[in-house]
């Protein structure tokens, strides 16, 4: 029997992404947010939700850009130092000793250390509540070498992506390849 739980922010899992933004003063920055994913196949897209009150907030709507740096496992607490306290006080870069990197695509920074780099220039802004969403049109990613399957895809399994549980406020990781896509739901198709 299912119970209900109400209307609640509790899908599974979500994203631990820091979102680089230079600040308004072009002070390198980055924030976890967990509220993001991808919208849009072409253009190529991705969304994350910010609450405008957040330093990164005023960055990306100066600078028109934003990177996502997918978290991997091995730097977990380095991730949540990230989203516990605000760039506006804090250099997040320097207390963690993870490394701000230019992108040399869009005007945003991103984390030196994270595998998986996606860079976006900022397309477009929908208010949502307490949150804004902000579309990110993905001008190009980053993986490094070592962390990808033949040669042009990240794997999840050498990146170990983290993951978050926002009921229990929890974060996990990936498990093992279950099957294939687009392969393992065929044994149901009309022959």
């Amino acid at each position: 029997m299912k119970i209900s739980l109400g209307a609640k922010t509790l899908a599974q899992p979500t994203p631990v992404w820091a979102v680089g933004a230079f600040d308004e003063q072009g002070k390198p920055n980055a924030m976890i947010a967990a509220w993001g994913g991808i919208c849009s196949s072409d253009p190529a897209s991705l969304t994350v939700s910010l609450r405008p009150s957040r330093h990164t907030y005023a960055g990306i709507m100066k600078h028109r850009a934003f990177t996502v740096s997918v978290c991997p496992a091995n730097l977990a607490a380095e991730a949540d130092y990230l989203g516990m306290v605000s760039g506006k006080k804090e250099d997040k870069f320097a207390a963690t000793g993870l490394t701000p990197v230019t992108s040399d695509m869009v005007k945003a920074p991103y984390v030196g250390e994270f595998p998986l780099i996606i860079e976006c220039e900022l397309s477009n802004t929908l208010e949502l509540g307490i949150h804004t969403l902000f579309v990110g049109k993905i001008i190009d990613v980053k993986c490094d070498e070592d962390k990808l399957v033949d040669g042009k895809h990240p794997d999840p399994e050498k990146i170990l992506p983290l993951i978050f549980s926002p009921g229990t406020r929890a974060y996990h990781t990936v498990g093992q390849k279950v099957g294939q896509g687009f392969d393992m739901g065929k044994k149901y198709m009309k022959k």
